[in-house]
């Protein structure tokens, strides 16, 4: 039970925190309202959750933050982009530390401003049609329009950074001070996780965000298709929209439009035209007319002018022409030219037939026209009531229809595309990353290192219920029967290398059995070759040479140096006394003999290994330093390594050993000659780390002798 209720309680703390970060924000909002401070203080729970619980926590407060706000100001929900890029950039500091260093975060405070200021601003510009709009920051823009002379753009922004930067200074540091006497064990609680595995060390995820993917990595791609998809999908659907909410709004606009004119056609007493333009101002109706045109547009907000003309063959005769707060109108009887995109329409005019609304962008404007006939009792056109409406307002409409779906949509997108990457890195990345951190870790080389490396790939623990985990399941199964497998070979190797060793010293037993002056030397020169071997390695000489496999072959194969000899008859290889120099002749040719034996056996195995070593030195153990050796005379480091060292071996095992045509010599005896004969007959390096190991060699010699008692 208590596991259970631990497995539930986990996420109800992360979503428990989000909630208080909500309130947080709204809280501090509301006070700010409250007592009318030109500040918002609507990030605190933001930055808080963003610090603490990481990118996503900190998106979902902030955008959750204005959509809950927007019952109480619609236009919050507009903003709710630039609170989730705010969470991003908190995220960001403090995975690079800056929550931890009060000074760093002072200068991270200014980039918070730049987002809420400088974004913001530039959001409200568009949003309010291209002025400064109406919010805090208001009064602070008309100031400095008016005493700096700024545009209302240059001043919103101005406005608006210095404001952010007081309101996000208080913001920042207040959840710094929450951020930083949180105790660690309760922000480690309140991480946004959703693991599918067995958690990660922040060193392992480390390890993993550094691993270098030969094109892009599979985060990346992620990111690519589903900021792909959700910009392919916004930019169909806004422009669909737009273009369904321009084409409406020319038609609520014609319709507004041709309503107005009509209002104002009726509003003129047909039978006085010809009076109001001869009469104007000095006539008592004129002036009621006017009166009630002027009421009729300050009705709607969207009619820039009406007025009314005659149309006759030299132009437009004014009726009335409404006077607005930029441009005064012209008086009755005036006659205005024709412009040039109107001349097309002026024969029906001049005929009194109806017309359709007209666009023209000329002397006063880009304008939407609607005319409207004036009839008198005999039911002739007299005049037409003419509404305008700007042409600017429908674009700039649109602007701002713009600029609310795109800020809906940007805020939209930050907060899915953090879901999806974040069901992602813990769904998928994290899993294939650590199997292939675990297979990258894997080792071979021995039965511990192996079983840590198993260990490990079944640690992870991976159950996302996918086509990860059977991907897992079946590496796992692969990875455990390969070492079982490993394991199963390296027996059977061992038993073989085995069986071959003791092949080995089986053939060397049988040449030292018709040798009866060899007794245990194929042993003992091993030992040597052993010994020699470890110390020069030791000293670091011949590194590139000295492989732990080749060191292997050269002291498995020593036993072999002398099975040349098998070919050599009992009468000269036991011969007691000297041998002649055509005996000596025949002895030396056991070194070739063991050459054409060992190339034999290399023609019938794939992998000679060992024997290529074999053969090196029961061709060449009898080569001298100085060239006068045998059977080829070479001298120096063209002779093999391991025959350099089987010559000091040889030699110094001979002169210490009871032959049955000499005494032994002395240990001293026998290592003064090695000495002597260094650099002459010996490579002096092997010489002289013999004679230097002279203890180690008095131990190997003592024991060889003692198994032979």
């Amino acid at each position: 039970m208590n596991k259970e209720k631990n497995m539930v309680s986990k996420p109800l703390k992360p979503l428990l925190f989000i909630i208080l970060c909500i309130g947080l924000n709204l809280c501090l909002s509301n006070l700010a309202g409250l007592f009318n401070l030109p500040l918002y203080l609507d990030n605190a729970g933001t930055i808080i959750a963003a610090a603490v619980g990481g990118y996503l926590p900190g998106i979902i407060v902030g955008y959750l933050t204005n959509i809950i706000s927007m019952p109480f100001n619609p236009d919050n929900g507009y903003y709710a982009v630039l609170n989730a890029m705010i969470a991003v950039l908190s995220a960001y500091l403090s995975h690079k530390g800056f929550f931890r260093k009060p000074k760093r975060l002072f200068f991270g405070v200014f980039l918070y401003a730049f987002i809420g200021g400088i974004f913001g601003g530039l959001l409200t510009y568009l949003m309010s049609g291209f002025s400064i709009g109406e919010g805090i920051t208001t009064s602070l823009s008309h100031t400095f329009m008016e005493k700096y002379s700024l545009s209302p753009l240059a001043a919103l922004l101005s406005s608006s950074y210095l404001l952010d930067l007081v309101d996000k200074f208080i913001t920042v540091y207040l959840a710094f001070l929450v951020v930083h006497f949180l105790p660690y064990k309760i922000k480690d609680e309140l991480k946004f996780t959703s693991w599918r595995q067995t958690p990660l060390s922040d060193e392992a995820i480390a390890t993993i965000s550094r691993n270098e993917t030969r094109m892009f990595s599979l985060r990346a791609k992620i990111i690519v298709i589903i900021s792909v998809l959700m910009v392919f999908v916004a930019v169909i659907t806004t422009t669909v929209s737009y273009l369904l909410y321009h084409n409406f709004s020319i038609k609520q606009f014609t319709s507004d439009g041709m309503s107005t004119a009509r209002l104002a056609a009726s509003t003129i007493d047909g039978d006085m035209v010809d009076t109001f333009i001869a009469e104007g101002d000095s006539n008592a109706e004129y002036k009621a007319t006017e009166a009630r045109l002027q009421k009729i547009r300050e009705t709607s907000s969207c009619i820039e002018y009406i007025y009314a003309y005659k149309i006759e063959e030299d132009g437009c005769h004014v009726v009335f022409d409404l006077d607005t707060g930029e441009l005064q109108g012209e008086s009755a009887g005036t006659v205005i030219p024709f412009d040039e995109s109107f001349d097309k329409y002026v024969p029906d005019l001049l005929a009194g037939k109806p017309v359709d609304p007209i666009i023209t962008n000329d002397t006063y404007g880009w304008l939407l026209t609607d005319y409207e006939p004036v009839y008198d009792s005999q039911n002739r056109v007299v005049c037409y009531a003419a509404a305008d409406i700007q042409m600017q307002d429908i674009v700039t409409n649109g602007v701002v229809f713009l600029t609310k779906s795109a800020s809906l949509f940007l805020g939209f997108f930050i907060l899915i595309l953090a879901i999806c990457v974040w069901l992602a890195k813990y769904h998928l990345l994290y899993t294939i990353s650590a199997m292939t951190l675990a297979a990258r870790k894997f080792a071979f080389d021995t039965e511990e290192a192996r079983d840590v490396s198993v260990n490990r790939l079944l640690n992870l623990n991976i159950h996302t219920g996918d086509e990860i985990e059977n991907l897992y399941e079946s590496l796992s199964k692969t990875i455990a029967d390969t070492v079982g497998y490993i394991e199963d070979v390296e027996t059977k190797g061992r038993q073989i290398s085995k069986m071959q060793n003791g092949l080995i010293y089986v053939m060397a037993d049988l040449v030292e059995s018709r040798d009866q002056n060899t007794g245990d030397h194929v042993r003992k020169t091993a030992a040597y070759v052993d010994l020699i071997l470890r110390k020069l390695k030791e000293k670091g000489l011949h590194e590139d040479v000295l492989t732990p496999e080749y060191m292997e072959d050269v002291v498995h194969s020593a036993p072999l140096h002398d099975v040349g000899k098998i070919k050599i008859s009992d009468t000269i290889l036991n011969k007691p006394g000297r041998l002649t120099d055509e005996e000596f002749a025949i002895m030396k040719t056991h070194t070739t003999a063991g050459e054409e034996i060992l190339n034999s056996a290399i023609s019938l195995v794939s992998d000679s290994g060992y024997l290529v070593e074999a053969k090196n030195l029961a061709t060449y153990h009898h080569e001298r330093w100085d060239g006068k050796g045998y059977p080829t005379g070479k001298a120096g480091e063209d002779i093999p390594l391991s025959a350099r060292i089987m010559a000091v071996a040889d030699v110094f095992d001979a002169l210490v050993s009871r032959r049955s045509y000499k005494k032994p010599f002395t240990f001293e005896e026998s290592m003064n000659i090695i000495r002597e004969g260094a650099g002459t007959q010996f490579d002096p390096e092997i010489a002289n780390i013999f004679v230097e190991s002279a203890d180690e060699v008095m131990v190997i010699l003592k024991r060889h002798e003692e198994m032979l008692k």
